[in-house]
């Protein structure tokens, strides 16, 4: 398919808004999908952080 403008482009056919639309949804979906395990990772090195913490606070002195 040929475009004579960059706003043709964009309309591409009357169906821009359908095309954009899946495309920044995808979009969407994808940088979830790879922020959130990143997201996890940094929750669960803290939590467990902060559990090493409490149990050496909580340790008996030998």
């Amino acid at each position: 398919m040929e475009f004579n403008s960059f706003a043709e482009f964009l309309a591409m056919g009357r169906h821009g808004l359908y095309v954009w639309l899946s495309y920044g949804l995808t979009a969407a979906i994808v940088a979830y999908n790879v922020a959130q395990p990143l997201l996890r990772r940094r929750r669960l090195l803290k939590e467990q952080a902060q559990r090493l913490r409490r149990e050496k606070r909580n340790a008996p002195s030998a």
